[in-house]
């Protein structure tokens, strides 16, 4: 009975769920997340879902905001690193041959993301927010035009990588860099 209580007033079965569309989507696609297996994922009985989420199109934009966010957020603090333009080149190396954007999840999630987002409205919204808050940090140190080759680049660059039998490696993306953002 105590747990039965416990699983009723469960304060975090709303990020529970969001964070088990993004396994879901990661696991099945979008087109194989349906609100059962996201239930299962998550953990929780499967009107649970659907109490804190209208339609699986809402669930899905808050899930994939929630990975725009936090990609976001990780571009923003390594970026916020960077104290001049050198040091900000360094933090794209970094970006596209670290752990930030390369991590094989992210990648699978953000073609998921894309792909979703063509078709879906809202979610082409948080894609623009996620290019904007990438460019804003950009274009601290590299003019507009520069700050969107760049960010086009770090997302061209991650997924070329995912895929490629012979990745660019470090030196050849900072190769890249210098010249697309010269010294």
């Amino acid at each position: 009975m105590a747990d039965r209580v416990a699983r009723r007033n469960d304060p975090e079965r709303r990020q529970r769920i969001v964070d088990a569309t993004l396994d879901v989507i990661a696991e099945h696609g979008v087109p194989g997340t349906t609100h059962r297996r996201i239930a299962a994922a998550a953990g929780v009985p499967l009107g649970s879902v659907t109490y804190y989420f209208a339609s699986l199109e809402e669930l899905l934009t808050a899930a994939f905001l929630q990975l725009a966010e936090q990609s976001s957020a990780a571009f923003g603090a390594r970026m916020a690193e960077a104290s001049d333009r050198d040091s900000a080149r360094a933090a794209i190396i970094d970006i596209i041959a670290g752990s930030v954007w390369a991590e094989p999840r992210t990648l699978l999630l953000s073609y998921e993301l894309y792909a979703f987002a063509a078709r879906h409205p809202p979610v082409s919204r948080v894609m623009q927010r996620w290019m904007n808050n990438s460019r804003a940090a950009l274009e601290r140190f590299f003019d507009p035009l520069t700050a969107r080759a760049l960010d086009a680049l770090v997302e061209g660059i991650g997924i070329h990588n995912s895929i490629d039998a012979e990745p660019l490696d470090r030196e050849a993306i900072r190769q890249i860099v210098e010249r697309v953002a010269p010294k």
